[in-house]
């Protein structure tokens, strides 16, 4: 299911989160080369969260696979500071599009209720407690984690807790066809949720193919969590 739009009115301009759509853009642009084979494979190394260099348990010749083709090395790293970096790094066009597509949808009336300042320490600490909770699921991994998935499971967590009924607007596949559904929130957020799950356990034995679903499941309960704590006083 993809959502198109939501019928829930904004109040106020969104800037945080399209200041942030415009960042993870810039990053795309002029750090990540828009995909290309170098810049992608320097960004992913550089900045992605390598868990097993985080902790290090990797040795410093390993080779760290970045792209199909290419790998790189783990000399004068500094991990701690990819806990933030790697929240603005995608793999991919399809990956970059999705993840700001539902922040684009979803970002703003969480910030209507936090404030944009609120708002992007709101998205700061989901983004760090995804990341936390991937670390615990696979501390050894050498694969880059990289996107803004974990922080934009915790937007999604906060506006399933706020505006659970709000209608929902999904493309949703019927066989060979799509059709549009209107959708309450909780049931295409919470049907989100339950795919993160299915995917999630089996990767604790290693069958996750590379998608840190964790980092989604972490990011969301956290969302959950904290909308409660940042949300501004008259929106309680």
């Amino acid at each position: 299911m993809l959502p198109l739009r939501d019928l829930n009115p904004t109040i106020h301009t969104p800037v945080a989160t399209w200041g942030v759509i415009g960042l993870n853009a810039l990053a795309w642009v002029f750090i990540q080369g828009m995909g290309m084979d170098a810049p992608m494979a320097e960004s992913l190394c550089r900045y992605g969260l390598i868990p097993a260099d985080l902790f290090g348990t990797a040795p410093l010749d390993a080779a760290i696979p970045v792209t199909e083709n290419l790998a790189c090395t783990l000399e004068n790293s500094h991990p701690l500071p990819t806990l933030l970096s790697h929240m603005f790094m995608h793999g991919g066009w399809f990956h970059i599009i999705t993840n700001m597509w539902f922040l684009y949808i979803f970002g703003d009336n969480v910030e209507d209720a936090m404030g944009p300042v609120r708002f992007i320490v709101f998205y700061l600490l989901c983004g760090l407690a995804a990341a936390v909770t991937q670390l615990m699921a696979d501390s050894n991994a050498l694969i880059p984690m990289v996107g803004a998935s974990g922080a934009i499971g915790g937007v999604l967590g906060a506006y399933a807790r706020l505006y659970p009924q709000v209608r929902v607007v999904t493309l949703v596949p019927i066989g060979f066809y799509f059709t549009q559904l209107e959708l309450p929130a909780i049931a295409m957020l919470g049907y989100w949720f339950f795919l993160q799950l299915a995917g999630g356990i089996p990767a604790l034995a290693g069958a996750g193919g590379g998608v840190a679903f964790w980092a989604h499941i972490g990011g969301f309960l956290a969302g959950l969590v904290l909308v409660g704590l940042l949300r501004r006083p008259d929106e309680a």
